[in-house]
């Protein structure tokens, strides 16, 4: 007899989502190189879907140099030209010149604070936010907290990163727990 998993709606029935939804969405994360990763793929998807960037981010990958920030910071017009060839990426000129840009303003915030990661997660108090929504129309696109981190990044010189993105961003790396709570992973990941 198979065992019914119920999964966040958003989920739907794609294998790819469901892995995403089910090992990385709202998981905690502390590393910055995969904090920079995610950074920049939600700033690539803006306008388009999840489901899109998630099928080219080996792909993303393997064009931004595993998301080392430093390589990155160090890209030049001809890196650009090429990138926006790449058919496996999203081939708008403003995405990629705001990776080259936020790499950037990634290392200056590595050097204020330690760590991206000590920056970030001191907007929660460096522990998750744990929300308690029954369905997915609950669920805001922003909040109070990421129209600050949305503002802050702006003010330290990133792109792409209004408040929606950093919401999403946000959910992404496990600073809240947004899995409604007929789900499975919102009990494993801190639910009552």
């Amino acid at each position: 007899m198979a065992i019914t998993v119920t999964r966040c709606a958003w989920a739907g029935s794609d294998p790819l989502y469901q892995d995403y939804h089910d090992r990385e969405w709202g998981v905690p994360v502390h590393d910055d190189r995969l904090l920079f990763e995610f950074l920049i793929l939600e700033g690539a998807q803006a306008g388009l879907s999840w489901i899109t960037i998630l099928r080219k981010r080996a792909a993303y990958r393997a064009a931004f140099a595993g998301f080392d920030p430093e390589t990155v910071a160090a890209f030049d017009d001809a890196k650009v030209a090429e990138l926006l060839q790449n058919p496996g990426i999203v081939r708008n000129r403003l995405k990629v010149a705001s990776a080259i840009t936020n790499a950037r303003a990634f290392l200056a915030v590595q050097e204020e604070f330690g760590s991206f990661d000590a920056y970030l997660w001191r907007f929660v108090d460096n522990r998750p936010l744990l929300n308690a929504w029954k369905t997915i129309r609950e669920i805001p696109a922003s909040t109070p907290l990421s129209d600050a981190l949305s503002r802050d990044l702006k003010q330290r010189g990133f792109r792409f990163v209004g408040s929606t993105i950093c919401y999403a961003h946000m959910q992404a790396v496990g600073m809240v727990n947004d899995h409604t709570v007929d789900c499975f992973r919102w009990r494993e990941l801190g639910g009552v």
